[in-house]
């Protein structure tokens, strides 16, 4: 992570237009500034910088996910993952007789494409792939992906508006979306914790700590009182206060299945240890990560890991059951990873050396080994994906044992 006091320096220069369009967002920004009277905040400050309607970072048409973009997911670094998400998708859809798939947010459309390829080899396509999509430029990527790599399903797909009517049967799906939540910062001050706020200076933004507020106070007492322990002076951490609300309204369509989401985190107790006392906030920018949210407005990320103690209670507030919490790695050897890179491997048998002897490996199949180990490295090591990525299962009316969750359920680390 990036620490310089001006990581600006550190970054590569926008273009002119996207300078132009972060300016823009940057005036949209002062103007709720200055009608809430000085200071908004961060929590605010943060859905505006992600979603103001066409300025915030995932509403505009920059490109974000893969090498041109700000970062890469699981799904574009392996389609094993996705391979593997669809196992566990097949599972839940054949034990409710049927039912369709809903994605939150999906990306350049990749992980869709492969699940329903996936789930086309094992003869359990869902009756439709709902794909919850706010901006208009992601989703003309997906139909373009999903065109290209699975046009005979295509039509299986359908794009929302808005969260589908009660009676949804089936899996709602939730990769790296949980992080991008607007977050409440805080710092806990010699007279108590304090709700940070974004202000403007009169040259630029600003972070400042604000006034007492009861519900603050009350929150990280709460934290506290579960934690076990106080928090001590200068700790600035995060909390996500519409959490509950925003899983509930998830949620309320189910009326059988599973929600699952995947995302990198920690249980409360290691979300709040004292080694984080800088809280977990950080911003991607062209594959580069610092800690300074106040730049590029509109063309950097900003992500808080999330919590899974707190997601875990929303589920239950939310009338759901917790089915499964357990690392990624865990997960996807659960769903079969290990199996499915053994098929990959043997499906394509080595090819004999021209004027060698037959069986002997060929240069091509070689490095399409290595490259697959590499990708599984990168899906499961400690210190990589593996245990940075957390994987969490909401369920109603379903009490089959999920496949992700057999090799290591861990929670009672919620």
């Amino acid at each position: 992570m990036l620490q310089s006091a001006d990581p600006l320096k550190m970054l590569p220069a926008p273009d002119p237009s996207a300078a132009a369009h972060s300016a823009r967002l940057l005036d949209h920004i002062r103007a709720e500034i200055t009608a809430a009277g000085g200071a908004i905040p961060f929590s605010h400050f943060m859905d505006l910088a992600l979603y103001a309607p066409d300025l915030g970072y995932y509403r505009a048409g920059t490109r974000k996910f893969g090498p041109d973009g700000d970062f890469i997911t699981a799904p574009e670094l392996s389609p094993l993952f996705s391979r593997c998400l669809a196992r566990q998708c097949q599972q839940i859809l054949e034990a409710l007789n049927g039912g369709a798939i809903l994605e939150l947010g999906a990306g350049t459309g990749i992980m869709a494409a492969d699940l329903l390829g996936e789930l086309r080899t094992l003869d359990a396509l869902p009756e439709r792939y709902c794909i919850l999509e706010l901006s208009g430029e992601l989703r003309e990527r997906q139909h373009q992906t999903l065109g290209k790599r699975v046009p005979d399903l295509l039509e299986r797909v359908i794009w929302l508006d808005t969260l589908p009517e009660a009676g949804f049967q089936g899996v709602i799906l939730g990769n790296e979306v949980l992080d991008a939540l607007p977050a409440e910062r805080f710092r806990i001050t010699a007279q108590g914790p304090r709700r940070l706020m974004v202000a403007w200076n009169g040259t630029g933004l600003e972070i400042i700590a604000g006034e007492e507020e009861p519900v603050v106070t009350g929150t990280i007492a709460r934290i506290e009182a579960e934690l076990g322990w106080r928090l001590p002076e200068g700790y600035t951490s995060e909390y996500v206060p519409r959490l509950k609300a925003w899983l509930a309204a998830i949620a309320e369509p189910l009326t059988a299945g599973a929600l699952l989401f995947i995302d990198y985190g920690y249980p409360r107790t290691a979300y709040y240890h004292p080694e984080r006392a800088t809280g977990t906030l950080l911003c991607h920018y062209r594959h580069r990560v610092h800690d300074n949210p106040l730049l590029l407005l509109g063309l950097q990320d900003i992500t808080a890991s999330v919590d899974f103690s707190a997601v875990a209670e929303a589920g239950l507030a939310a009338g759901l059951e917790v089915a499964g919490y357990t690392a990624q790695n865990y997960f996807l050897f659960g769903c079969g990873l290990m199996e499915l890179l053994a098929e990959e491997i043997s499906s394509s048998p080595p090819l004999p050396k021209e004027g060698g002897e037959a069986g002997t490996y060929n240069l091509a199949h070689s490095i399409d080994y290595l490259e697959q180990a590499r990708q599984v490295k990168l899906l499961t090591l400690p210190g990589e994906m593996g245990d940075r990525f957390q994987a969490i299962a909401l369920i109603r009316n379903f009490n089959i044992p999920l496949c992700g969750f057999t090799f290591r359920n861990q929670l009672n680390r919620l």
